[in-house]
């Protein structure tokens, strides 16, 4: 794994004083409702923890209200749920480096609706997407939203991946072959990056397979998905701004994922070393510019 680190490390973008408000990430949540207000927050305010300058959610109405008052830093747009929803999003989209579509979105058949039109216009202008939780339901629903869109990456964890490969290959899974399941998958949707979230993460764009097992912990909070996908965001930007040069033949997003998952898990393991049984995700926030430090800048 070493060499892959060396990669993620060559597309972190140099901190300094000539550069303005914006230029090292701006990056959209789309997700948010009445019953699910935490993991929006938790993703965007990963995605500014990591580095992003700019952080907005688009979510609900009666979602916004609260996932203001959990932090002044957020850009919080309430539109998710008007009619004219898709509109409002794609207004913003030039402004937007990344767009993460799923956490705290729910089911309903209206949001959907809307998220598949934001869907359509980020591919429009081949905006980045990370698609988690209720984002990969929709897309196990309509596999078409993003086949052979390259700049998809999507995090299913256990349950999701099975709901997403029968979907698309119409086949069991074959769960003592991980490595081959996700290329399988990646590749019948058109190489899109796959990321299966597991005791070891398996990466795969269809054509290479990247395992990140780096130790995390036995604690499984929920919420830590929220904070994968609020990284992969703004690792995507920064590895496609660097270009392929600086990923030695590796794919950006393949790059991207495998540094996502690293930061996660060791958030994850550090929480741990400290709280214990009582690690929640809020306290693994505390821990990322350490970990980031410890893995990339070290």
């Amino acid at each position: 794994m070493e060499n892959t680190f060396q990669l993620v490390k060559n597309i972190i973008p140099p901190l300094t004083t000539k550069k303005h408000k914006g230029q090292d990430g701006r990056i959209g949540i789309v997700g948010g409702c009445q019953e699910y207000t935490g993991a929006p927050y938790f993703a965007a305010i990963s995605a500014l923890k990591v580095g992003a300058d700019l952080s907005h959610v688009f979510c609900t109405r009666e979602a916004a209200p609260v996932i203001k008052s959990y932090s002044p830093e957020l850009i919080v747009h309430p539109v998710l749920d008007s009619p004219n929803a898709v509109h409002e999003v794609e207004k913003w989209l030039p402004r937007l480096h990344a767009l993460v579509v799923g956490p705290g979105l729910g089911r309903e058949d209206a949001l959907l609706e809307n998220v598949k039109g934001i869907l359509e216009a980020s591919k429009a202008r081949a905006i980045p997407v990370v698609i988690d939780a209720d984002g990969l339901w929709l897309i196990a629903q309509q596999p078409t939203l993003i086949q052979g869109y390259q700049k998809a990456v999507l995090t299913p964890n256990h349950v999701e991946f099975i709901r997403l490969s029968e979907a698309v290959l119409r086949d069991p899974v074959d769960s003592s072959d991980r490595r081959g399941a996700v290329l399988r998958l990646s590749q019948a949707l058109g190489n899109v990056t796959v990321v299966q979230k597991g005791e070891q993460d398996v990466i795969s764009d269809g054509e290479q397979v990247l395992e990140c097992n780096l130790q995390g912990s036995n604690r499984r909070c929920g919420g830590q998905g929220d904070l994968l996908s609020g990284f992969l965001g703004v690792l995507v930007q920064w590895a496609l701004h660097a270009g392929p040069e600086k990923t030695n033949g590796f794919s950006p997003l393949l790059v991207a994922a495998f540094g996502a998952c690293s930061l996660t898990r060791q958030c994850n393991h550090q929480a741990f070393q400290k709280h214990g049984r009582s690690t929640t995700t809020s306290d693994m926030i505390a821990e990322i510019r350490p970990a980031f430090n410890r893995l990339f800048e070290t």
